[in-house]
């Protein structure tokens, strides 16, 4: 991932942390005036593009641990 802006900026691919060995990834960027997530291993496959709002109210959610149960086994 490399990128002449500031990550989060209009443009530029994000992901976690977490996600440090690149390879089980998600990245996602503001652009045009919404946020897009991608499959990072799939850089030319679909993007999922959601408003401000509906993002607003993912992070809410995941930030109150309301999608926690998706990641168990």
């Amino acid at each position: 991932m490399s990128s002449n802006h500031a990550p989060g900026r209009d443009g530029a691919w994000i992901k976690a942390s977490r996600s440090a060995s690149g390879s089980e990834c998600v990245e996602m960027r503001r652009h045009g005036g919404v946020v897009e997530v991608r499959d990072s291993k799939d850089p030319d496959g679909v993007v999922l593009r959601f408003t401000r709002a509906e993002f607003v109210a993912w992070i809410d959610g995941a930030a109150k641990g309301e999608f926690r149960h998706l990641a168990d086994d």
